[in-house]
């Protein structure tokens, strides 16, 4: 593989959120039923463009073929797309609160290849550069697997509501850096 890690910008949303859809379908579909993978695709899943305004979100390619995205963020949003209506775009102070990781996703075909540890290691150093002493995320069923093994530590699992009394099962995780 040639791979190349950068910071992701407006112009890759679309060729992003092609991914995250692909990603979500297959590599979730033992976890989620197919509607709650839809329904989280509308509602939870997708792109935050303000951190791609940040420089806080990265794409991996592999030949100029986008194949993972992830990143961080210093702001107090936890999870959520641009239409997510719980954002709130403040920023966090490194010294009392947790930098967030946020929205990795890795197309199937390159599913458990190191991808996520990469984007996992560039979202610490840059966390630990801002000053940050601890990390926090919401995570997928799936994704759970890839997080402990970075040391995040599970809470308890909680439902997040969807659509027409539809809910998707995510666990919040914490760890210091």
């Amino acid at each position: 593989m040639d791979l190349t890690i950068r910071k992701a910008t407006l112009h890759d949303v679309p060729e992003i959120e092609f991914l995250i859809g692909e990603s979500a379908r297959k590599l979730s579909s033992e976890d989620y039923s197919k509607e709650q993978i839809e329904g989280a695709l509308k509602a939870a899943w997708g792109v935050d463009t303000q951190l791609i305004k940040d420089e806080c979100y990265y794409v991996i390619e592999n030949n100029n073929q986008l194949i993972a995205c992830g990143g961080w963020s210093f702001r107090k949003t936890l999870f959520g797309n641009d239409c997510e209506q719980n954002r709130v775009d403040n920023v966090l102070n490194p010294v009392t609160e947790a930098a967030k990781i946020r929205a990795f996703f890795v197309k199937p075909d390159y599913a458990r290849q190191g991808l996520g540890s990469i984007l996992m290691r560039q979202c610490e150093e840059e966390a630990r550069a801002k000053n940050f002493n601890a990390l926090e995320l919401m995570s997928t069923l799936p994704g759970s697997k890839l997080y402990e093994r970075h040391g995040f530590i599970a809470q308890e699992p909680i439902e997040y509501p969807l659509c027409d009394n539809l809910s998707i099962t995510f666990i919040p995780m914490k760890r210091k850096l």
